[in-house]
């Protein structure tokens, strides 16, 4: 198991679990998994720690004598899909997603536009102990090339034709897609409302973005909008907002893109997806395959089973058709054209019942020992015993934080609510006792 990898790539707080001293081990030891290329495609998000990162894991890799193309502020699908592009050997993203600014991550991609597998991630780690310098007539070139990002949007352009007639609001959540989004819609005819979109370096995801739909909603109401879009820090999930202010997650979006499309007979969820969106796929004849929690797991189903559809309800949606990975713009543009084909609103489009879920998130000092205890496992067991098919319990360690991730899900929105109370109670209680020992 990796010690610092987690279920998207390595994230932290900066200056703590990632420091300069990171990246540039993960750098060099990522150097000594290049293939024949022997160049590595390098981005970011707009996080004031993503400068020196960038710098700190280019230097590991020159150092080993590879090559390096830096494009700068890039979304993390514009990263998998140039790497894929030129064949290169890994791409490299600088974020920490939909994180605060304080966190910055490392995310990497395999030459086929896939995140790397966690055998991969191992070999890495092993390496980072003992690091690999060239003699300056082998270190590698850096090349500053933001001009490569044209590629990603000259491919998006050519899937998608006008979007004229549209009003759409976006928010950039002062991160990655700040300048992609609104000149791919603008360029489309769709009028355009942008908010969200001057990063700072410290205003990425504050109290915008994905993670924030209230503001999606006021700007939607405000401009008597037709959509609204809500994108993460690095733009690989998304949030919408229909006429009237409602919000859709990306359960939503799955049962939106998938019921517009004859051809899907199966697509992708997790153990997060919703009970009713299950009910309401299957009266559709389309099936619901689970992967585990994290995007990277919903790709890995997807290919294994050849299926064109997956996502999370957080927002990762992947049209595999087109993209390698989540994609925010992608799955905007997707939505915005089925609305404009067929002329019709957004609220229309979602005739379907979620079974009523609860979410809890609680930090605690040791996620996996709490996980393993008997009592909590008992506690599960008997609830999901209790709730039969009318409901779902998940108890699970966050891939991302130090937290405890509970859901609770049932016909009944009291009986989901008191449930996931008791299961909260007993992981405080837990955490308090690993506290006192």
């Amino acid at each position: 198991m990796s010690i610092y990898f987690g279920t998207d790539g390595l994230r932290g707080i900066y200056g703590e679990e990632i420091t300069s001293s990171i990246a540039f081990k993960c750098g060099n030891s990522l150097a000594r998994q290049c293939g024949d290329k022997r160049l590595v495609l390098i981005g970011r998000d707009s996080r004031k720690s993503g400068d020196l990162l960038t710098h700190a894991f280019t230097s590991g890799l020159l150092s080993a004598g590879i090559n390096v193309i830096d494009i700068g502020i890039a979304s993390t699908p514009v990263i998998a899909f140039i790497t894929k592009k030129l064949g290169l050997d890994f791409g490299v993203v600088i974020s920490a997603s939909h994180n605060p600014s304080n966190y910055n991550g490392i995310k990497i991609f395999d030459r086929y536009g896939y995140k790397i597998s966690e055998e991969v991630e191992e070999r890495i780690e092993r390496k980072f102990v003992l690091p690999s310098y060239k003699n300056y007539l082998e270190l590698g070139n850096y090349y500053f090339k933001p001009k490569l990002i044209r590629m990603y949007k000259k491919k998006l352009l050519t899937q998608y034709k006008s979007l004229e007639g549209l009003k759409i609001v976006l928010d950039c959540a002062n991160g990655a897609s700040y300048k992609i989004a609104k000149d791919l819609f603008t360029k489309l005819k769709a009028n355009v409302i942008v908010i969200n979109d001057k990063p700072d370096g410290l205003n990425i995801n504050d109290n915008c973005g994905a993670l924030y739909p209230n503001k999606i909603q006021e700007a939607v109401i405000e401009h008597n909008a037709d959509i609204g879009f809500a994108f993460d820090g690095d733009a690989d999930r998304i949030i919408c907002c229909n006429e009237k202010g409602e919000i859709l997650d990306g359960d939503d979006i799955l049962y939106l893109l998938a019921s517009r499309d004859k051809k899907i007979k199966g697509i992708v969820g997790t153990s997060m997806t919703n009970k009713g969106l299950e009910n309401a796929l299957q009266k559709k004849n389309i099936e619901l395959l689970r992967a585990d929690v994290g995007d990277k797991y919903v790709v890995e189903l997807m290919k294994n089973k050849n299926i064109s559809l997956g996502g999370e309800p957080s927002g990762h949606i992947i049209l595999h058709n087109i993209s390698t990975t989540g994609d925010g713009v992608l799955t905007a543009l997707a939505i915005a054209k089925i609305m404009q084909t067929e002329k019709v609103t957004l609220s229309s489009l979602i005739d379907y019942q979620k079974f009523p879920q609860v979410n809890i998130n609680i930090p605690v000092i040791d996620k996996y020992r709490i996980l393993n205890s008997d009592l909590l496992s008992s506690e599960i067991l008997k609830i999901q015993q209790m709730f039969g098919n009318n409901g779902r319990v998940l108890v699970r360690a966050s891939g991302t934080e130090p937290k405890i991730r509970i859901m609770c899900e049932h016909i009944n929105s009291n009986t989901a609510e008191s449930q996931a109370k008791k299961l909260k109670k007993l992981v405080l209680e837990l955490n308090k006792s690993q506290k006192s020992n």
